[in-house]
């Protein structure tokens, strides 16, 4: 039988297409409905909470910086609320151009900052026509301040009427306020803040250090610098709900930010309003001067004045003329203010004098040229010619402090300041050791005596920014010659109509033979004139080893750090750099020749009624001459517990100008009226500073510590 092949109809055909496709649809609709179970039911949870976090900023916390107070625990520098004005970047950039430029429009006339300074400022650092110094250094999610320091009025106008200032936020932050007990200026002791730069943000994010963020300000200056670390606090972070608007809806959590440590200086209010007092008197008196040498009076256009601790190195007090308000820097700077403190016609207000000034040391060089002396040959029986004038080579060196008083000590040397009498002195070890003037390795041991007593190089301790000060040894001279002479030999050869001012001659000479180390430097160096410069840090700290035995300390602000709620965190003790390799016999020597200058010396007209029996005083007199300008005056005193410096640039001679002002800080210092000591008078309670701390109470206060001695 044939097989018979039947072909479906058309309508069979119809219906299985129909089937494929509803199966097609079914299937599609199983996978859709599978797929939002799995999205809704199954991983509902962890997609609401990406959706939530979409609305969610945070925002930094920024933590109270710490206090710094004085050895007493009154405070130098504290805080204050200030209302700051920012800017949300990410919120602000999702708006219609015209609601931007309305808002930012809003926002500059409601905290009167011009427009385009805020425009500026909300530029990330990097992007195109961004300012360093301008721009944002931080995140660019993290809310940017444009305004800092408004009025309470302006930030709750804000915050009410968030809905006409989208993406600006209005908050509390703390800035520095400044006390000043007894009226203390303190400013380059302290220091300042300023934010944080681009470099150290990204040199933080590389070392995890999370204790800054783009909004910090860290210190630049002071102990605001040297103990930034425990200063500045952990910031903490908010969770802030908002709309689409930038509308804040609620806060979602809060990291509470952990404030910073407290410095407990060694600085004493009462000691430093004090001698801040006695600088400017003593500067303004000698403007009121007549100096016959110049024809006019004198410019004291520059002044500092060191108190440090004789056995410690611990600073008491430090003032710098000309100085500035600290408040300056509170809640931001502007470019006037700043250039303000740079400006040489202002006097450079920002240089600290007491650490930076870098001035010819004078006579009061002269101890320390003793002690070098004494240990390398001159015996304690040596006398000199104090003579009127010293012929070296083929100039004439005279005794400018002085009279001729013919053959003398050490000790009437130092107590009368005979020039001629140390011009011997460096002659003859120049003659000794380095008659070649080309060996620049040739034995010198005035240099390295005053290299051991720590000039020439960092101070060390905590004082920040010191400068180094300048020993114009043979080395110094090789080097300078060698870096100057292209300027000075082209001086020279345009000289074609043989000038014969100062300059020209120089320059003749420099260039023929400026590395020379001639026996003119030499006497020039004993007496502490040239090139050879020293700061009055550098000189305090000096003199406080002729005071304590042969110890050089290392300066320091700082005694200790607290933490917020007064537990001791770390103790900061006396450092020694090293101990004085000269003979102690010489330092013994020196240390008593000294007290001859405010009785019979050239302090002495200063100090009648002094009573140097019972304040046992050790002082030397300094006027170094400055080619160009007047004279600068110095006076360096010390006891066995106090060195005090004092320095006026242009300011005449040393015991004229500076003499009647440290003498009134050594009355405040030791309670001193007339004749009579009266230690309940004096600043410090006991006359010396508390070896304790403060006491930290938990309600906030801070109590002084006790005025007893060890063993009492």
């Amino acid at each position: 039988m044939a097989a018979v092949l039947i072909r479906p109809n058309a309508a069979q055909k119809s219906r299985l297409r129909l089937f494929v496709i509803q199966a097609m649809v079914l299937a599609l609709f199983l996978t859709l409905f599978a797929r939002l179970w799995y999205m809704q039911v199954l991983t509902g949870d962890g997609y609401r909470a990406q959706a939530a976090s979409q609305s969610v900023r945070d925002v930094v916390v920024q933590p109270a910086r710490g206090l710094i107070v004085d050895d007493m625990g009154r405070p130098l520098v504290a805080n204050r609320s200030s209302w700051v004005v920012s800017i949300d970047r990410t919120l602000l950039g999702k708006l219609p151009a015209a609601t931007r430029d309305t808002t930012l429009q809003k926002l500059h006339r409601v905290v009167h900052v011009p427009l385009a300074e805020i425009e500026a400022r909300i530029l990330v650092c990097g992007q195109p026509n961004a300012k360093a110094g301008t721009c944002w250094n931080g995140s660019p999610y993290q809310p940017v301040p444009v305004a800092r320091d408004v009025p309470q009025q302006t930030a709750v106008k804000v915050l009410e009427q968030a809905e006409d200032y989208p993406g600006v936020l209005a908050q509390q932050e703390s800035v520095r306020a400044y006390p000043s007990p007894y009226g203390v200026n303190a400013a380059h002791v302290l220091g300042y803040l300023s934010p944080i730069t681009e470099g150290e943000l990204d040199k933080a994010d590389k070392n995890d250090d999370t204790s800054v963020n783009g909004a910090s300000v860290v210190g630049r200056a002071g102990v605001e610098k040297a103990y930034d670390g425990y200063l500045r606090g952990k910031p903490g972070y908010k969770k802030v709900a908002v709309d689409s608007m930038g509308r804040v809806l609620g806060d979602g959590g809060e990291v509470d930010s952990t404030p910073g440590d407290t410095l407990v200086t060694s600085i004493d209010s009462k000691v430093q309003a004090d001698v801040e007092k006695q600088l400017h008197a003593a500067i303004m008196t000698a403007r009121g001067t007549f100096d016959k040498v110049t024809g006019r009076n004198y410019a004291a256009d520059s002044g500092a004045a060191v108190v440090m601790e004789a056995k410690t190195g611990r600073i008491v007090a430090m003032a710098s003329q000309p100085t500035y308000d600290p408040t300056v820097w509170s809640g931001g700077i502007s470019a006037k203010e700043l250039k303000q403190l740079y400006s040489e016609k202002s006097g450079t207000p920002l240089l600290s004098r007491a650490t930076q000034g870098q001035y010819a040391p004078g006579s009061t060089w002269k101890p320390f040229m003793t002690v070098a002396a004494l240990s390398n040959g001159f015996s304690e029986g040596t006398q000199l010619d104090c003579s009127s004038g010293l012929q070296v080579g083929n100039r004439w060196f005279k005794n400018y402090e002085s009279a001729a008083y013919g053959y003398i000590s050490f000790a009437k040397a130092l107590e009368l300041s005979c020039d001629t009498f140390f011009y011997r002195v460096g002659l003859s070890f120049w003659q000794k050791y380095g008659s070649d003037p080309a060996n620049v390795k040739a034995k010198d041991p005035l240099v390295t005596t005053a290299k051991d007593f720590g000039f020439g190089s960092d101070t060390g301790g905590d004082v920040t920014g010191a400068a180094s000060g300048r020993i114009a040894d043979r080395k110094w001279k090789a080097a300078y010659w060698k870096a100057m002479k292209g300027y000075y030999c082209r001086v020279d050869r345009k000289n074609t109509s043989n000038q014969r001012d100062f300059l020209h001659v120089f320059a003749h000479e420099f260039c023929l033979e400026g590395f020379n180390y001639r026996a003119g430097d030499a006497v020039n160096f004993v007496i502490g004139q040239g090139d050879t410069m020293v700061t009055p840090l550098q000189l305090a700290r000096a003199y406080s080893a002729l005071s304590n035995g042969g110890k050089l300390m290392a300066p320091q602000v700082a005694k200790a750090v607290v933490s917020p709620d007064g537990k001791l965190i770390r103790e900061i003790k006396p450092k020694v750099v090293r101990k004085i390799s000269s003979k102690k016999s010489a330092i013994a020597y020196v240390d008593n020749a000294l007290k001859g200058t405010p009785k019979e010396g050239t302090l002495a007209w200063k100090f009648g009624g002094f009573p140097l029996d019972k304040v046992q005083l050790r002082g030397k007199t300094g006027s170094a001459e400055v080619y160009g300008k007047q004279s600068t005056s110095w006076v360096a005193t010390y006891t066995k517990d106090y060195v005090v410096i004092m320095v006026i640039t242009q300011g005449g001679t040393g015991s004229g100008t500076s003499g009647p002002a440290v003498r009134k800080i050594w009355e405040n210092l030791y309670g001193i009226k007339g004749e009579k000591v009266l230690p309940s008078k004096a600043a410090l309670p006991g006359t010396t500073p508390p070896q304790g701390l403060p006491t930290f109470a938990r309600d906030g206060s801070i109590l002084p510590p006790s005025t007893k001695k060890k063993g009492e």
